[in-house]
């Protein structure tokens, strides 16, 4: 944890907040071994950051003294487009998409994805609120990103799609391709990355018909966990 994200529900006045939760209290003592007088970092959820000073601390609670002065990291810019990965991988997965600054990420079926993955707990909304404010406090962020989940592959990208892709380049993560993946990309992208099985024929039709050009890594083929962060490095 680089950074004690704090909520609205937290704050007994603009200017001092209570942390009294298991999870956030037990590493302010145990791992941090923190003290009263002690100063740690911290933010507000889609706020400002900056520190917060200890004035108080027991078994119960800690209270801090807060002065957030400073915005949140620029956002990357990249809205993600994502076949629904394995329950197993889709949280180390969210939590990568907030450390790294992605904002937008649109999680999809595609005909490689199980669909009993979408009745997975790892895709309720409070789990995905959960992974990602732990991406948040890894990446010292505090801007939540939006999940949208689409079930249904044509109505999303007939339908939807369009409208993420103005004056955006629109790439599509594909092994079987002859374009390498563009590197220190300066305009704002949507790069679309399929299952481990790769998209099928029909899906990549559909891609080209929006508009996106189809990239590889090279010749190994990656983990969805792998290849997002080797995608993200490679294009900004």
């Amino acid at each position: 944890m680089n950074l004690l994200l704090l909520t609205e529900t937290d704050l007994l006045s603009p200017q001092r907040a209570q942390i009294s939760d298991k999870r956030r209290l037990e590493h302010i003592v145990r791992v941090l071994k923190a003290r009263e007088g002690d100063t740690l970092t911290v933010g507000l959820l889609n706020g400002d950051w900056g520190e917060g000073l200890i004035s108080t601390l027991n078994e119960s609670a800690v209270v801090l003294e807060l002065a957030l002065n400073r915005p949140a990291p620029a956002p990357l810019p990249l809205t993600l487009l994502l076949a629904l990965p394995r329950p197993q991988q889709i949280k180390r997965i969210l939590q990568t998409v907030a450390a790294t600054g992605i904002k937008e990420l649109h999680l999809m079926q595609t005909r490689r994805v199980e669909k009993s993955y979408w009745q997975s707990p790892s895709v309720t909304g409070e789990e995905i609120h959960r992974q990602l404010v732990l991406g948040l406090e890894q990446g010292r962020d505090t801007l939540m990103p939006r999940v949208h989940l689409h079930k249904r592959f044509r109505p999303f990208v007939e339908d939807e799609l369009p409208g993420l892709l103005d004056e955006r380049l629109a790439l599509v993560a594909h092994p079987y391709t002859s374009a390498p993946c563009p590197a220190q990309v300066t305009q704002p992208t949507v790069l679309a990355v399929g299952p481990e099985g790769g998209f099928n024929d029909f899906e990549i039709e559909r891609f080209a018909e929006a508009g996106f050009q189809g990239v590889h890594l090279g010749e190994r083929i990656l983990k969805t966990e792998i290849a997002i962060p080797f995608l993200i490095g490679r294009l900004f």
